[in-house]
């Protein structure tokens, strides 16, 4: 019979006996921590990395100097851009808002909406370099959206000048495109502000035009008529300037055509929106666009 008065004493004894047994290991190590303990290093306060300056900060001044539109190699522009073959209504005289500012709304969102992307390149490489071998500091950037026409182009403190277009590339299935201007075309004269007005002509001389001889004779009439907010889709800003840009091209063989751009541009980022018209438009405030381009973001 069992003596159940000794068996439970002796019964915990050996349960405790086990337990010890089981952390043992664990109490040696511990022991074995206390007793060959070497602090942490001290560890210092977070440091930031240093802030990289922005290349360019608005001032909000009314007008853009010539290094708030400084071209940057590499940077690319996201524009939304309506598709070929389709029009836009536009309304670019705009309107008087509430705060008594003139305000222009080109904020829909178009569902068929292309997005471009363009950035300024170097002339380096291109098939086109030996033309523009006097051009100092030159940069390309896409004349059209799809990149099958670029233009060369350079700026100093005195204006942006384009001194010529060509075909991106060497061989294109529509033909060669490189037209040369003996003069460059001021397209911008600094500072940019409400009030001012020129007209640049450049005349190109033994050109190719998708693959067919052309001279040419381009009359470029420029003007800044307003300054004002504009709404787009995915941005607000309230200091840009239109500029009204009539382009006459006067081809030999050919007959003459007039074309009519408006664009808004925005200290630092530059052509935020621009809208061109029909061929041969007459009225200033055209109502209906071939092409409406806006900076956006990217879907």
């Amino acid at each position: 019979m069992i003596d159940r008065e000794r068996e439970t004493p002796r019964r915990a004894r050996e349960f405790c006996k086990r337990l010890f047994c089981a952390f043992a290991p664990l109490f040696l190590i511990l022991s074995s921590c206390n007793d060959n303990e070497t602090p942490p290093p001290a560890k210092g306060a977070y440091e930031a990395a240093p802030v990289t300056p922005l290349p360019c900060i608005p001032n909000l001044d009314g007008k853009i100097e010539s290094r708030e539109l400084t071209p940057q190699i590499g940077i690319p522009s996201t524009y939304l851009v309506t598709p070929p073959g389709k029009e836009r209504q536009v309304d670019l005289a705009g309107r008087t808002n509430a705060s008594g500012k003139l305000e222009w709304s080109f904020a829909v969102d178009y569902a068929d909406d292309g997005v471009a992307s363009l950035s300024a390149q170097k002339l380096d490489g291109k098939w086109y370099a030996g033309s523009f071998g006097g051009v100092s500091n030159p940069v390309v950037v896409a004349v059209d959206v799809a990149g099958r026409t670029e233009g060369v182009y350079t700026h100093d403190e005195s204006g942006f000048f384009l001194h010529g277009v060509a075909s991106a590339e060497a061989d294109p299935p529509e033909g060669r495109t490189l037209l040369v201007y003996d003069t460059p075309i001021m397209l911008f004269r600094f500072p940019l502000e409400a009030g001012a007005a020129w007209t640049s002509v450049g005349v190109v001389r033994d050109g190719r035009l998708r693959g067919l001889p052309i001279a040419t004779r381009d009359t470029y009439e420029v003007s800044v008529d307003g300054a004002g907010q504009i709404n787009l889709p995915d941005f607000i800003l309230t200091q840009a300037l239109r500029v009204r840009t009539n382009v006459t091209i006067s081809p030999t063989p050919g007959q003459v055509t007039t074309q009519r751009q408006v664009g808004f541009l925005f200290e630092c980022i530059g052509e935020v929106a621009r809208a061109t018209s029909k061929l041969n438009e007459t009225e200033e405030n055209f109502t209906a666009a071939t092409e409406l381009r806006r900076l956006g973001l990217a879907p």
